[in-house]
């Protein structure tokens, strides 16, 4: 798409606002109000921007108000989970058009379904999946890949449904949950924090100065590869921290414990806690003790980081009954450190990948072009 330079830079401060004027629009992309015009112009006669109606200024005069046209397209999220998928289809200005929900075997058929309910007018400019795995770009071009087999089948089988020629960004999925909270969750107003997800899984998204840290293999944040456990009568196993704070594990920590006298054990993280809750014995010393576990992973990453603020997500990390012994035991053996939990929930990673696929989109349309503040 061939757009002049003030136009692209129109069109990204356009689809960032929603709505604006001519005047909105020349103060946001630091142009001359008839440079402006001219780039309303271009977008108009490319479907891209359309007037929408006309609001009255100050002075009485009415203002015509803009927003994206029909052509400026549509982008996808994907959360590709370790049980669920979640997808959402959105405007260039974030406004929701289809979503979708299902079980990981079925991410396909789920993509396909909400792509069908996205304007057929629309193009499709970008895609992001979020996977639950460092990404690595394939060989000669071929792009984005999962580095090892944890997501990699899945995204595969998933890959089938998108369509062709539409570029497909993958990023990490606690990446994707902690930029989430950084602009509408528990985050919001701190530029440092760490992002930690204790779940299937495990992992910590590391936000520096407002931005996501990545690494040099894109791996950073990985504390599934801390070594444990670490004493002198036992090596470390390769990922053996996140197979011990695992829900699994958990699970069978419970399944142990748990006295034939208190009846059947429970099979999931959430009637755990819900018996927890309750005040169970048993199942409030489990909850204790895997929070003190989490509060010594809190404490190593912030020993490294010292972020200041800890947020706590996953299926199981953002059970706000977790919080006192976390809070407990990171005290105990590091600095003053705030914890919360996810204000976001387990819509956390699309709510970030779909920011993702904003952005990847409006850069398709603006090659990039900056915009000026």
């Amino acid at each position: 798409m061939h757009l002049s330079e003030s136009a692209r830079a129109v069109f990204a401060v356009l689809a960032a606002a929603g709505t604006a004027t001519r005047p909105q629009l020349a103060a946001g992309a630091g142009l001359s109000k008839p440079t402006v015009s001219s780039a309303v112009a271009e977008l108009e006669a490319a479907g891209l921007a359309a007037c929408s109606g006309t609001a009255s200024g100050g002075t009485g005069r009415s203002a015509a108000v803009y927003a994206l046209g029909a052509a400026a397209g549509a982008v996808l999220a994907v959360d590709l989970g370790p049980s669920r998928t979640q997808v959402r289809g959105c405007a260039l200005d974030g406004t929701l058009l289809a979503q979708g929900t299902g079980s990981r075997p079925d991410a396909a058929d789920v993509v396909s379904k909400v792509l069908s309910e996205l304007p057929a007018s629309a193009p499709l400019r970008a895609v992001v999946v979020a996977v639950g795995d460092v990404t690595t770009r394939g060989r000669e071009g071929t792009g984005e890949r999962p580095a090892t087999a944890k997501a990699g089948p899945a995204f595969d089988a998933m890959a089938v449904a998108l369509p062709p020629g539409v570029p497909v960004h993958l990023e990490n999925n606690v990446n994707c949950a902690a930029l989430a909270e950084l602009h509408e969750g528990a985050a919001r107003g701190r530029d440092t924090f760490g992002y930690l997800r204790i779940g299937v899984g495990i992992g910590l998204g590391v936000v520096i100065g407002g931005q996501v840290l990545r690494g040099a293999n894109h791996a950073a944040g990985e504390v599934a590869r801390l070594p444990y456990p670490w004493d002198e009568d036992r090596a470390p196993r390769h990922e053996g921290l996140e197979e011990h704070l695992g829900a699994r594990s958990l699970l069978r920590r419970a399944a142990d414990a748990w006295p034939q006298a208190d009846g059947p054990c429970p099979r999931t993280t959430e009637r755990l806690f819900a018996l927890a809750d309750t005040g169970h014995a048993t199942a409030c010393d489990v909850v204790g003790r895997h929070a003190a576990d989490v509060g010594r992973l809190a404490a190593a990453a912030t020993a490294v980081l010292d972020p200041g603020l800890i947020v706590l997500g996953g299926d199981v990390g953002s059970n706000p009954q977790l919080l006192p012994g976390v809070r407990a035991e990171l005290a105990r053996l590091s600095w003053p450190t705030e914890v919360v939990s996810s204000a976001l929930g387990d819509s956390g990673t699309v709510v970030g990948a779909t920011e993702l696929a904003v952005a990847r989109g409006i850069q398709t349309v603006t090659d990039g072009v900056a915009v000026k503040h």
